[in-house]
């Protein structure tokens, strides 16, 4: 497992009982997750000091529930990096801590180049990746259906001081953007994608992982350059294990260009117990 574990001002703290007691810089939350299946451990004093629950409802989704008065966003370092975070739907914060150790291992490739590197971030959220991408020198194309997500990002990028990067950002769906680069002949040396299970593009177009993700990745392969650096594929979809989403890019991205594949799954620590949470899989290509 590939865990992140270069955090500061993230600490997963205890989790069990289908719930993870989280530290966000100085505020404490308590969201569900259901891979967290044994007993928590219940040691710690921060058990007593949270500031926000997510409680899912038998209706579907749900809702936060607030211990105390916090704001609507923070901020949290990693490294040099600044992001925001705050109690948004469905029990999300803005952020996926586990993915750190993506953002290093990209940053490592992208620092090594004596050339400029260009960066597609397809499904690129709340721009995590983007931001450190951007920072290791890259020029990176942000690309989100949702125009809320990017307007985030873009404040990321400002709050880690990175203005001056030439980021590109794309309100659109992914599928179709990949498409029509294809048709411009546009080449990228990285693709990152962490596509959701389910989706919806801005004109609501539909996405489903399972039966979308093979044909997707294919079509990248067109906007990759002759001698590419990576290509990164997350999920959090149970189906898509590391030996499947190993099979889809030796089909399309080792098929053309050779190199290495890894696959894993991603985790963060926890800090309590000594136990690590899965969260997700990773398929690297290099």
């Amino acid at each position: 497992m590939w865990i992140a574990d270069n955090w500061i001002d993230y600490e997963l703290i205890d989790a069990g009982n289908g719930k993870k007691l989280e530290r966000w810089g100085d505020r404490i939350l308590l969201r569900p997750d259901p891979q967290a299946v044994w007993q928590p451990s219940g040691t710690s004093e921060y058990w007593t000091k949270i500031d926000a629950v997510y409680n899912r409802s038998s209706k579907g989704g749900g809702e936060w529930n607030f211990q105390h008065k916090i704001p609507k966003r923070w901020t949290i370092k990693y490294n040099d990096l600044k992001f925001y975070v705050g109690t948004m739907g469905f029990k999300h914060t803005g952020l996926f801590p586990e993915q750190a150790v993506n953002w290093d291992w990209m940053t490592n490739i992208i620092k090594a180049q004596k050339e400029d590197v260009e960066v597609l971030n397809l499904f690129a959220y709340t721009g995590g990746a983007t931001a450190a991408c951007a920072k290791a020198g890259a020029f990176v194309t942000h690309v989100d259906a949702s125009r809320g997500m990017v307007s985030w990002a873009k404040d990321n990028i400002e709050i880690s001081g990175l203005n001056a990067s030439p980021t590109r950002y794309i309100v659109d769906d992914c599928v179709k953007f990949v498409e029509r680069e294809a048709r411009r002949q546009k080449k990228y040396k990285g693709i990152i994608m962490d596509p959701p299970s389910y989706g919806r593009g801005p004109k609501g177009e539909a996405w489903k992982i399972e039966d979308m993700i093979y044909d997707h990745v294919k079509d990248c392969v067109e906007v990759l350059e002759e001698k590419p650096l990576f290509f990164l594929i997350n999920s959090y979809t149970t189906g898509l294990s590391p030996a499947v989403m190993s099979n889809i890019v030796s089909l399309t991205v080792k098929s053309k260009f050779g190199g290495n594949i890894e696959s894993n799954e991603i985790g963060l620590p926890i800090s309590s117990s000594g136990l690590v949470l899965p969260c997700g899989t990773s398929c690297r290509w290099s």
